[in-house]
Protein backbone atom coordinates (compact mmCIF):
# COMPACT_ATOMS: atom_id res chain seq x y z
CA UNK A 1 0.00 0.00 0.00
CA UNK A 2 2.96 2.32 0.61
CA UNK A 3 3.31 5.06 -1.98
CA UNK A 4 -0.26 4.85 -3.27
CA UNK A 5 -1.83 8.30 -3.55
CA UNK A 6 -5.50 9.27 -3.71
CA UNK A 7 -6.26 12.72 -5.09
CA UNK A 8 -9.49 14.28 -3.81
CA UNK A 9 -10.87 17.29 -5.65
CA UNK A 10 -12.69 19.52 -3.17
CA UNK A 11 -11.98 17.36 -0.15
CA UNK A 12 -11.96 20.13 2.46
CA UNK A 13 -15.60 19.73 3.56
CA UNK A 14 -16.85 17.40 6.29
CA UNK A 15 -17.28 14.50 3.85
CA UNK A 16 -13.80 14.99 2.46
CA UNK A 17 -12.32 15.23 5.95
CA UNK A 18 -13.88 11.93 6.97
CA UNK A 19 -12.86 10.27 3.72
CA UNK A 20 -9.27 11.52 4.01
CA UNK A 21 -9.07 10.18 7.56
CA UNK A 22 -10.32 6.78 6.45
CA UNK A 23 -7.97 6.59 3.46
CA UNK A 24 -4.93 7.50 5.56
CA UNK A 25 -5.95 4.91 8.14
CA UNK A 26 -5.99 2.35 5.31
CA UNK A 27 -2.47 3.30 4.23
CA UNK A 28 -3.04 5.73 1.38
CA UNK A 29 -1.38 9.10 0.91
CA UNK A 30 -4.02 11.77 0.32
CA UNK A 31 -3.67 14.98 -1.67
CA UNK A 32 -6.53 17.50 -1.57
CA UNK A 33 -7.13 19.79 -4.54
CA UNK A 34 -8.54 23.10 -3.36
CA UNK A 35 -8.26 26.83 -3.94
CA UNK A 36 -5.64 27.22 -1.17
CA UNK A 37 -2.33 25.30 -1.10
CA UNK A 38 -1.24 23.49 2.05
CA UNK A 39 0.90 20.72 3.50
CA UNK A 40 -1.30 17.94 2.09
CA UNK A 41 -3.04 19.88 -0.67
CA UNK A 42 -2.48 21.47 -4.04
CA UNK A 43 -4.41 24.05 -6.03
CA UNK A 44 -6.53 23.67 -9.13
CA UNK A 45 -4.03 25.86 -11.00
CA UNK A 46 -1.15 23.60 -9.98
CA UNK A 47 -3.14 20.56 -11.05
CA UNK A 48 -3.60 22.09 -14.49
CA UNK A 49 0.10 23.05 -14.78
CA UNK A 50 1.76 19.98 -13.25
CA UNK A 51 -0.85 17.22 -13.54
CA UNK A 52 -1.56 14.47 -11.05
CA UNK A 53 1.02 13.61 -8.37
CA UNK A 54 3.24 10.61 -8.90
CA UNK A 55 1.86 7.25 -7.78
CA UNK A 56 -1.75 8.42 -8.04
CA UNK A 57 -3.84 5.26 -7.83
CA UNK A 58 -7.29 6.88 -7.55
CA UNK A 59 -8.96 10.24 -8.14
CA UNK A 60 -12.13 11.34 -6.35
CA UNK A 61 -14.29 14.33 -7.21
CA UNK A 62 -16.08 15.87 -4.23
CA UNK A 63 -16.13 19.58 -5.08
CA UNK A 64 -19.37 21.52 -5.01
CA UNK A 65 -20.83 24.70 -3.52
CA UNK A 66 -23.38 23.98 -0.78
CA UNK A 67 -26.76 24.33 -2.48
CA UNK A 68 -28.68 24.72 0.79
CA UNK A 69 -26.71 27.74 1.96
CA UNK A 70 -29.39 29.82 3.67
CA UNK A 71 -27.17 32.89 3.44
CA UNK A 72 -27.17 32.84 -0.37
CA UNK A 73 -30.16 33.97 -2.39
CA UNK A 74 -31.31 31.55 -5.09
CA UNK A 75 -30.66 33.78 -8.08
CA UNK A 76 -29.00 33.21 -11.48
CA UNK A 77 -25.59 34.22 -10.11
CA UNK A 78 -25.67 31.66 -7.30
CA UNK A 79 -27.11 29.00 -9.59
CA UNK A 80 -24.15 29.52 -11.92
CA UNK A 81 -21.75 29.21 -8.96
CA UNK A 82 -23.40 25.92 -7.98
CA UNK A 83 -22.99 24.58 -11.52
CA UNK A 84 -19.44 25.79 -12.03
CA UNK A 85 -18.23 24.46 -8.68
CA UNK A 86 -19.30 20.95 -9.74
CA UNK A 87 -18.90 20.85 -13.50
CA UNK A 88 -15.63 22.77 -13.90
CA UNK A 89 -13.85 20.88 -11.12
CA UNK A 90 -15.02 17.47 -12.33
CA UNK A 91 -13.90 18.34 -15.85
CA UNK A 92 -10.50 19.50 -14.55
CA UNK A 93 -9.94 16.18 -12.80
CA UNK A 94 -11.03 14.24 -15.89
CA UNK A 95 -8.62 16.25 -18.05
CA UNK A 96 -5.78 15.66 -15.57
CA UNK A 97 -6.41 11.92 -15.79
CA UNK A 98 -6.54 12.04 -19.57
CA UNK A 99 -3.19 13.88 -19.71
CA UNK A 100 -1.42 11.64 -17.17
CA UNK A 101 1.32 9.41 -18.59
CA UNK A 102 0.60 6.78 -15.95
CA UNK A 103 -3.15 6.62 -15.39
CA UNK A 104 -4.80 6.04 -12.03
CA UNK A 105 -6.73 2.82 -11.65
CA UNK A 106 -10.08 4.45 -10.94
CA UNK A 107 -11.92 7.78 -11.06
CA UNK A 108 -14.78 8.06 -8.56
CA UNK A 109 -17.01 11.06 -9.22
CA UNK A 110 -19.91 12.42 -7.23
CA UNK A 111 -23.43 13.26 -8.31
CA UNK A 112 -26.73 13.53 -6.45
CA UNK A 113 -30.06 11.77 -6.11
CA UNK A 114 -31.53 14.96 -7.56
CA UNK A 115 -30.91 13.12 -10.84
CA UNK A 116 -34.21 11.34 -10.14
CA UNK A 117 -37.40 13.44 -10.37
CA UNK A 118 -39.23 14.01 -7.06
CA UNK A 119 -42.17 11.63 -6.64
CA UNK A 120 -44.27 10.62 -3.61
CA UNK A 121 -44.10 6.86 -4.26
CA UNK A 122 -42.12 5.86 -7.37
CA UNK A 123 -39.03 3.77 -6.64
CA UNK A 124 -35.74 4.60 -8.30
CA UNK A 125 -32.71 2.34 -8.71
CA UNK A 126 -29.48 3.05 -10.57
CA UNK A 127 -31.20 1.72 -13.70
CA UNK A 128 -34.04 4.25 -13.57
CA UNK A 129 -34.40 7.08 -16.05
CA UNK A 130 -33.84 10.64 -14.92
CA UNK A 131 -31.55 13.56 -15.48
CA UNK A 132 -34.06 15.99 -16.94
CA UNK A 133 -37.14 17.97 -16.02
CA UNK A 134 -35.81 20.49 -13.51
CA UNK A 135 -32.68 22.43 -12.54
CA UNK A 136 -31.29 19.77 -10.22
CA UNK A 137 -31.83 16.81 -12.55
CA UNK A 138 -30.15 18.68 -15.40
CA UNK A 139 -27.35 19.79 -13.07
CA UNK A 140 -26.67 16.14 -12.18
CA UNK A 141 -26.67 15.16 -15.86
CA UNK A 142 -24.14 17.84 -16.73
CA UNK A 143 -22.11 17.06 -13.59
CA UNK A 144 -21.84 13.39 -14.55
CA UNK A 145 -21.06 14.24 -18.17
CA UNK A 146 -18.22 16.55 -17.11
CA UNK A 147 -16.56 13.66 -15.28
CA UNK A 148 -17.00 11.17 -18.09
CA UNK A 149 -13.75 9.74 -19.45
CA UNK A 150 -13.38 8.42 -23.00
CA UNK A 151 -13.34 4.61 -23.08
CA UNK A 152 -9.88 4.59 -24.66
CA UNK A 153 -8.38 6.20 -21.55
CA UNK A 154 -8.73 2.81 -19.87
CA UNK A 155 -9.61 4.04 -16.37
CA UNK A 156 -12.36 2.35 -14.37
CA UNK A 157 -15.08 4.86 -13.53
CA UNK A 158 -17.62 4.96 -10.71
CA UNK A 159 -20.30 7.62 -10.13
CA UNK A 160 -21.83 7.85 -6.66
CA UNK A 161 -25.23 9.56 -6.61
CA UNK A 162 -25.31 10.67 -3.00
CA UNK A 163 -28.31 11.29 -0.83
CA UNK A 164 -28.33 13.61 2.19
CA UNK A 165 -25.20 12.83 4.21
CA UNK A 166 -25.90 12.68 7.94
CA UNK A 167 -22.97 13.38 10.25
CA UNK A 168 -22.41 15.55 13.27
CA UNK A 169 -19.62 17.70 11.82
CA UNK A 170 -21.55 19.26 8.96
CA UNK A 171 -24.46 19.22 6.57
CA UNK A 172 -28.05 18.86 7.71
CA UNK A 173 -27.32 17.51 11.21
CA UNK A 174 -25.03 20.43 12.06
CA UNK A 175 -27.89 22.80 11.20
CA UNK A 176 -30.66 20.80 12.92
CA UNK A 177 -28.91 19.55 16.06
CA UNK A 178 -29.69 22.40 18.44
CA UNK A 179 -33.26 23.06 17.25
CA UNK A 180 -33.97 19.37 17.90
CA UNK A 181 -31.96 19.39 21.15
CA UNK A 182 -34.12 22.23 22.48
CA UNK A 183 -37.32 20.45 21.44
CA UNK A 184 -38.37 22.69 18.56
CA UNK A 185 -37.48 20.33 15.70
CA UNK A 186 -39.83 18.41 13.47
CA UNK A 187 -40.53 17.28 9.91
CA UNK A 188 -40.33 19.52 6.86
CA UNK A 189 -43.66 20.37 5.29
CA UNK A 190 -46.10 17.46 5.36
CA UNK A 191 -43.36 15.07 6.45
CA UNK A 192 -44.65 12.45 4.01
CA UNK A 193 -41.92 13.00 1.40
CA UNK A 194 -39.09 10.49 1.24
CA UNK A 195 -35.66 11.47 2.51
CA UNK A 196 -32.84 9.60 0.72
CA UNK A 197 -30.00 9.63 3.28
CA UNK A 198 -26.70 7.98 4.17
CA UNK A 199 -24.49 8.15 7.26
CA UNK A 200 -21.19 10.01 6.90
CA UNK A 201 -19.17 6.90 7.79
CA UNK A 202 -20.96 4.86 5.15
CA UNK A 203 -20.48 7.37 2.32
CA UNK A 204 -16.75 7.48 3.15
CA UNK A 205 -16.63 3.67 3.21
CA UNK A 206 -18.53 3.53 -0.10
CA UNK A 207 -15.84 5.64 -1.78
CA UNK A 208 -13.20 3.28 -0.37
CA UNK A 209 -15.25 0.30 -1.58
CA UNK A 210 -15.34 1.81 -5.08
CA UNK A 211 -11.57 2.35 -5.07
CA UNK A 212 -10.56 -1.08 -3.81
CA UNK A 213 -12.98 -3.39 -5.65
CA UNK A 214 -12.05 -3.70 -9.29
CA UNK A 215 -15.40 -5.19 -10.27
CA UNK A 216 -17.24 -2.04 -9.16
CA UNK A 217 -18.00 0.43 -11.93
CA UNK A 218 -20.82 2.60 -13.20
CA UNK A 219 -23.46 4.28 -11.07
CA UNK A 220 -23.98 3.52 -7.38
CA UNK A 221 -26.75 5.12 -5.35
CA UNK A 222 -25.11 6.47 -2.21
CA UNK A 223 -28.14 6.09 0.03
CA UNK A 224 -29.18 3.87 2.91
CA UNK A 225 -31.34 0.80 2.18
CA UNK A 226 -33.64 2.01 5.01
CA UNK A 227 -36.26 4.09 3.17
CA UNK A 228 -37.70 6.78 5.44
CA UNK A 229 -39.84 9.89 5.22
CA UNK A 230 -39.05 13.30 6.67
CA UNK A 231 -41.46 12.60 9.52
CA UNK A 232 -39.77 9.28 10.32
CA UNK A 233 -36.37 10.97 10.36
CA UNK A 234 -37.63 13.68 12.72
CA UNK A 235 -39.16 11.07 15.03
CA UNK A 236 -35.94 9.01 15.13
CA UNK A 237 -33.66 12.01 15.65
CA UNK A 238 -35.89 13.43 18.37
CA UNK A 239 -36.08 10.05 20.13
CA UNK A 240 -32.26 9.73 20.09
CA UNK A 241 -32.09 13.07 21.92
CA UNK A 242 -35.03 12.24 24.23
CA UNK A 243 -36.91 15.21 22.80
CA UNK A 244 -40.25 15.63 21.05
CA UNK A 245 -40.06 16.32 17.32
CA UNK A 246 -43.52 17.49 16.40
CA UNK A 247 -43.05 21.12 15.33
CA UNK A 248 -43.01 21.10 11.53
CA UNK A 249 -41.14 23.52 9.31
CA UNK A 250 -43.95 24.71 7.02
CA UNK A 251 -43.45 24.51 3.30
CA UNK A 252 -44.13 28.22 2.83
CA UNK A 253 -41.26 29.06 5.22
CA UNK A 254 -38.90 26.88 3.16
CA UNK A 255 -40.08 28.67 0.03
CA UNK A 256 -39.33 32.06 1.63
CA UNK A 257 -35.91 31.03 2.96
CA UNK A 258 -34.66 29.10 -0.06
CA UNK A 259 -36.89 30.03 -2.97
CA UNK A 260 -39.55 27.61 -4.28
CA UNK A 261 -37.25 25.80 -6.73
CA UNK A 262 -34.50 25.10 -4.19
CA UNK A 263 -36.99 24.37 -1.40
CA UNK A 264 -38.20 21.34 -3.38
CA UNK A 265 -35.05 19.55 -2.22
CA UNK A 266 -36.60 19.56 1.27
CA UNK A 267 -40.35 19.61 0.63
CA UNK A 268 -40.37 16.91 -2.06
CA UNK A 269 -38.34 13.73 -2.15
CA UNK A 270 -37.39 10.57 -3.98
CA UNK A 271 -37.66 6.92 -2.98
CA UNK A 272 -34.15 5.88 -3.96
CA UNK A 273 -32.95 2.27 -3.60
CA UNK A 274 -29.23 1.33 -3.61
CA UNK A 275 -29.69 -1.81 -5.71
CA UNK A 276 -26.32 -1.83 -7.49
CA UNK A 277 -24.59 -0.69 -4.30
CA UNK A 278 -25.92 -3.72 -2.43
CA UNK A 279 -25.29 -6.03 -5.39
CA UNK A 280 -21.65 -4.91 -5.41
CA UNK A 281 -21.21 -6.38 -1.93
CA UNK A 282 -21.14 -3.16 0.05
CA UNK A 283 -22.16 -3.65 3.70
CA UNK A 284 -23.58 -0.68 5.58
CA UNK A 285 -22.33 0.15 9.04
CA UNK A 286 -25.44 2.24 9.73
CA UNK A 287 -28.21 0.73 7.58
CA UNK A 288 -31.12 2.14 9.61
CA UNK A 289 -31.93 5.63 10.82
CA UNK A 290 -32.12 4.65 14.48
CA UNK A 291 -28.51 3.41 14.64
CA UNK A 292 -27.35 6.42 12.61
CA UNK A 293 -29.01 8.88 14.98
CA UNK A 294 -27.56 7.09 18.00
CA UNK A 295 -24.08 7.64 16.58
CA UNK A 296 -24.29 11.40 16.11
CA UNK A 297 -26.74 12.37 18.88
CA UNK A 298 -24.41 12.76 21.97
CA UNK A 299 -24.10 16.37 23.11
CA UNK A 300 -20.40 15.89 23.80
CA UNK A 301 -19.24 14.37 20.56
CA UNK A 302 -15.63 13.51 19.80
CA UNK A 303 -15.51 10.34 17.71
CA UNK A 304 -16.61 11.41 14.24
CA UNK A 305 -13.15 11.55 12.70
CA UNK A 306 -11.65 8.64 14.63
CA UNK A 307 -10.36 6.30 11.90
CA UNK A 308 -11.25 3.31 14.06
CA UNK A 309 -14.92 4.32 13.86
CA UNK A 310 -14.76 4.98 10.13
CA UNK A 311 -12.92 1.82 9.19
CA UNK A 312 -14.35 -1.44 7.97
Amino acid sequence: MAGKTVVIGGGSGFIGTALSSLLRHCGYDVVIVSRVPGAFSTTWSDLERHGLPKNTTAVISLAGQNILDFKRKWNPGFQQTVRASRINTSHSLAMAIDRAEIKPSVFVSTSGVGYYPPHPSKEYTEYSAGGKGDYFAELCTDWESAAKLPAEVGVRQVTIRSGVVLGRRGGMIAQLYFPFFFGVGGPVGSGQQYLPWIHLHDIARLFLHAIENEQVEGVLNGVSPNLITSKEFARAFGASLWRPAVIPLPEFVCNILLGPERARMLTEGQKVIPKRTLDSGFVYKFPDIRSACQEFCPLVYTDDMDPANLSR
